[in-house]
């Protein structure tokens, strides 16, 4: 059944925050938005974004996925520190006394501040299903290394970024650009933050004029792309992304491999079918998947119902049974 606009007025909650000192954006579906209470459901599905870590591009996705999981559970969904324009009453950042996470923008950094956010946010007790995306699902498998006492019920890693990025397709042409040139976007992306909202949503709407269907949640959440400092801290992680993410954590999958689901494209450039069948050979037991539908790796542009509605199939023996 479909949700209407009023229905999806009601349930999410869009809150800014500083975590870690940074502006943090948080989407919350569901009623129950104090965790801490005695009557709310003992399990929460958490997002982590791709990167860009905007978490607007993830709306449809989590309302598809609210309303397939029949309202039960709460979704929610955590943007990367410094990735999303916070309100006019805030600033990017924060003085704070929180000193122990250092280069919080960068790729460990972003790391630190989903620990600090869940410890922050989440009862102890509180079982998870993660759903990580691109560069998501490798900071999940370092949340699941560092924090083996987070309660863990699955983890889904969609068009998993976790090794040999560089190596990649698209690594290979964004690694200059990302290291060495990306100073060079910032005067354009400063130029073009003086535009009209407007004219900003029909740039990207021709931006994205070549796929099935525009998503105006993605129009929407691609407004923070014109902003130097949502842009300049992207590209900051993604430099990084180019550098460290070059071997496949094996340990932490094996130690971990039954709580696992790995979601392949069959056409993605940053990581190419080639890193699906090593992860077959290595884990013949794992549940590795190759996508059959054609979705592209930036599925929440115009796949999102659908990848929910795969994603509620794949968890149903876990929630129900």
């Amino acid at each position: 059944m479909g949700t209407t606009e009023s229905e999806e007025h009601v349930l999410l909650s869009e809150e800014f925050i500083y975590c870690c000192g940074a502006a943090t954006e948080v989407l919350k579906l569901g009623p129950w938005k104090d965790l801490w209470r005695e009557k709310s459901p003992n399990l929460l599905f958490l997002i982590v974004p791709g990167n860009p870590g905007i978490v607007g591009y993830y709306r449809t996705f989590m309302q598809a996925l609210y309303f397939g999981l029949n309202q039960q559970y709460p979704v929610w969904a955590i943007s990367h520190a410094g990735h999303c324009v916070p309100p006019r009453s805030m600033s990017m950042t924060e003085d704070t006394d929180v000193k122990e996470i250092e280069d919080i923008f960068g790729l460990n950094g972003q790391i630190e501040h989903k620990l600090y956010f869940l410890k922050k946010n989440v009862p102890k007790d509180m079982k998870l299903v993660l759903i990580g995306h691109s560069i998501g699902c490798y900071i999940i498998l370092e949340l699941m290394k560092r924090a083996p006492e987070l309660q863990v019920l699955r983890s889904v890693l969609l068009f998993p970024t976790i090794e040999r990025m560089a190596q990649s397709p698209q690594g290979k042409f964004f690694t200059p650009v990302l290291c060495r040139l990306r100073y060079a976007v910032y005067i354009p992306a400063y130029l073009l933050s003086f535009l009209p909202d407007s004219i900003k949503a029909c740039l990207v709407r021709f931006v994205l004029r070549g796929l099935k269907s525009v998503d105006e949640a993605s129009v929407t959440a691609s407004l923070n792309l014109f902003s130097v400092s949502c842009i300049a801290n992207a590209m900051y992680m993604g430099s990084q992304e180019m550098m460290k993410v070059v071997d496949r954590d094996s340990s932490t999958i094996k130690q971990n491999l039954k709580k696992l689901i790995f979601y392949y494209g069959a056409v993605d450039n940053w990581c190419p079918v080639q890193y699906y069948e090593e992860m077959k050979n290595t884990f013949p037991d794992g549940d590795i998947r190759l996508c059959e539908k054609g979705i592209r790796h930036a599925f929440v542009l115009d796949s999102s119902k659908q990848m929910a509605s795969m994603i509620t199939d794949w968890l149903l023996d876990d929630l129900y049974n």
